[in-house]
């Protein structure tokens, strides 16, 4: 279920009580979206925990290798890798129970659009999670 709506179900998993959400792409790389993103997320309070398999720590944080690292599922797997890396993680999240993922502008193609259908993962495809969350205090 391919979403272009900010009132998703992807999104609404912003308002549970302390969603935990994977940052894909998280890095120390100041220039770099997946930076942006974790830190923005992490200064706004929510729980986030970095994924990038070629990076001990981010922002402070150890990091995990893959999603399915993780200790616990994610509520949220948000996506900032270039599209060929994206669809290649598609079938990894989609073996992720109640999963639900949130492909940042720029980390999606139509071979991703399309995958996302076959597997029938919720996604919500070229939104902003830093716009969505900027009247977050």
């Amino acid at each position: 279920m391919v979403v272009h709506d900010v009132n998703d179900p992807v999104s609404a998993r912003l308002e549970l009580p302390d969603p935990l959400i994977a940052v894909v792409g998280a890095t120390d790389r100041p220039h770099k979206y997946g930076g942006r993103i974790y830190r923005d997320l992490k200064n706004k309070g929510y729980r986030v925990v970095p994924i990038n398999p070629g990076r001990a720590t981010v922002d402070g944080d150890a990091t995990f290798a893959s999603i399915s690292d993780l200790p616990e599922p994610p509520d949220i797997i948000n996506v900032v890798i270039p599209p060929s890396r994206t669809l290649r993680l598609l079938d990894q999240i989609a073996g992720i129970d109640d999963a639900a993922v949130w492909i940042q502008p720029g980390a999606a193609d139509d071979a991703v659009r399309e995958r996302v259908d076959e597997l029938g993962i919720p996604a919500l495809i070229d939104a902003c999670i830093m716009i969505q969350t900027r009247t977050k205090l």
